[in-house]
């Protein structure tokens, strides 16, 4: 079963893939990290993205494809039951090459489960978040305080810490461009009658039950 997340920053797309890599055995293709171990192994696409990479290009859509196809040729893949596919495609060309390679492997696309949430609320969810600067527990000015104020319940520290673009303007651009580039894709996949569209501003565990069922479905 093979899967593309779809979801804006802050939706929890990392949490959730992770728990399916648990409970399913769904292996998680990042983008960015097939890039780097390809150009750390020096694959002949690896070696390639590193010379783009190092004249500060963007590496080919070409490249990207490449180094994709050939992690879905290596064992713990192809022993996997399926594979989550994350940061890619981007562009509505982009997921016609994906279509493509998979189809050359006799493998397809089963569902696009989009993370569905309201921006207003994005941007609360986002921008109260903060964390110990000791041990990196995270907290919310709203909705998850430390029981003692200025106190980690962790681990008892009075130092915290918030990331640097946690902040509205940085969150609402991300947001836009979030949904001018993915818009055309969801488009694109609903004519193929994959979509599954969840409730992504629900708690963690029903967005991951509504996940399941889904799924499940598809089985």
């Amino acid at each position: 079963m093979n899967i593309i997340l779809f979801g804006p920053p802050g939706a929890g797309k990392g949490t959730q893939a992770k728990r399916l890599e648990k409970n399913r055995g769904l292996i998680q293709l990042s983008t960015g990290d097939m890039l780097r171990a390809a150009v750390a192994a020096g694959t002949e696409y690896g070696r390639k993205a590193k010379e783009v990479m190092e004249k500060g290009e963007l590496v080919s859509d070409e490249i990207v494809i490449n180094i994709i196809s050939d992690r879905l040729d290596e064992g713990d893949v192809k022993n996997a039951p399926g594979v989550i596919f994350d940061g890619f495609p981007r562009t509505v060309a982009q997921a016609e090459e994906l279509d493509k390679m998979l189809g050359g492997k006799g493998m397809k696309l089963n569902a696009v489960v989009v993370l569905e949430v309201d921006d207003e609320a994005l941007v609360e969810r986002i921008t109260g978040r903060y964390t110990c600067a000791k041990c990196g527990k995270g907290y919310h000015e709203k909705f998850e305080k430390p029981k003692e104020e200025g106190v980690c319940d962790e681990c008892g520290s009075t130092e915290f810490t918030r990331r640097a673009d946690d902040n509205e303007e940085t969150v609402r651009s991300r947001l836009a461009a979030y949904h001018e580039q993915t818009a055309p894709l969801i488009a694109y996949y609903e004519t193929a009658g994959i979509v599954k569209k969840v409730d992504g501003m629900a708690d963690i565990d029903a967005v991951t039950k509504q996940i399941e069922e889904v799924l499940d479905g598809l089985a």
